[in-house]
């Protein structure tokens, strides 16, 4: 039987993992949009605990894919501000009964909003990302596994949705056909550039970087794997250059770029509209993992479900947008 729903216990948690008795009743904080993160104070300290979507715990290569993504973190915390999950009786991710979880020592410190990200931030991440794709992850079995998009049935989530009555109906319905032009792009991009891959995180946004005294820390390596570098540059670069209307800042946007430029070798020439169309992949995955919740295919409760329904639109406005965008970043990279 699929187990679908939380089922959070934290001072079994506290107690099985040594971290002292609660002292003040849990937190729930922000932890993206996945899981589910709560600030933890007890006797021996303060923690952040995330616990694991049950929904995805139940793939069969969720585990697994977490442990790998923690020994990234972990062998990027030698020589990079990267925190780590804590290491628990040999393990990374504590079960308790149906529930997994990651434990981490809490951070004083914030993520920036977009306003408050200038161009000495942007240069500060540019080059922590160039010291990750620097870092030597060999040891870690299967390393240079590339996530290649697969077929996507989005007909079959637009029926669903008809049936469903779901608000988002009209506008996948206009956006269907682009949708397998998009996914077809993605297709084709990795196979031209699969044989320059490196390992990651993946996932470099704002959000996964705590600011403590002025100083960086990676946080949320979950997401870390085998990447193109320059599609994981460049995608980063947008993140980090987005201002406070959603539009892209172009000083920036150089700032970033040139910072990891700087502490890379060999040539920096290469096909940027072919490395854009990578930028779909994440999007359009996104997008089905949010048409599941929202139509309750995979979702862990009413909640879960709102998100997902909220997120099927901003997902399709964002790959209308980034499509927009290519012409003039790759105008942008290529100068």
């Amino acid at each position: 039987m699929v187990n679908d729903s939380y089922h959070i216990q934290f001072e079994k948690l506290c107690c099985t993992c040594n971290l002292g008795e609660i002292t003040k009743a849990p937190v729930k904080v922000s932890g993206g949009l996945l899981h589910r993160m709560f600030a933890i104070e007890t006797t021996k300290g303060k923690y952040a605990v995330k616990a694991l979507n049950p929904q995805i715990m139940e793939r069969p290569t969720a585990l697994p894919n977490y442990i790998r993504a923690e020994k990234v973190a972990v062998i990027a915390s030698t020589r990079l501000p990267a925190l780590p999950a804590m290491i628990i009786e040999g393990e990374f991710i504590q079960k308790i009964d149906h529930q997994y979880y990651l434990i981490f020592e809490w951070i004083e410190g914030n993520p920036l909003k977009p306003d408050e990200i200038d161009v000495s931030h942007c240069k500060k991440i540019g080059a922590i990302l160039s010291d990750i794709h620097n870092t030597d992850f060999s040891q870690i079995e299967n390393h240079m596994v590339l996530d290649q998009m697969k077929e996507i049935d989005w007909g079959f989530y637009l029926e669903e949705g008809k049936k469903a009555g779901s608000v988002w109906v009209s506008l996948l319905r206009d956006t269907v056909n682009q949708l397998y032009i998009w996914t077809e792009k993605t297709k084709q991009s990795p196979m031209k550039l699969s044989s320059d891959m490196v390992i990651s995180h993946r996932d470099l946004e704002p959000k996964n970087v705590m600011w403590s005294q002025g100083n960086p820390i990676i946080i949320d390596w979950e997401s870390a794997g085998a990447i193109h570098p320059k599609h994981d540059v460049v995608e980063t670069a947008l993140y980090w250059s987005v201002n406070e209307t959603g539009g892209i800042n172009r000083e920036k946007l150089n700032a970033f770029v040139n910072s990891y430029f700087q502490k890379q070798s060999g040539e920096v020439e290469t096909d940027w509209g072919m490395v854009l169309s990578l930028g779909f992949q994440g999007k359009l995955e996104w997008l089905e993992y949010s048409l599941k919740r929202s139509l309750n295919i995979e979702s862990t409760d009413a909640n879960d479900q709102e998100q997902g329904t909220a997120e099927v639109t901003g997902t399709i406005m964002a790959l209308k947008a980034y499509e927009d965008l290519i012409p003039t970043l790759e105008t942008w990279l290529n100068r």
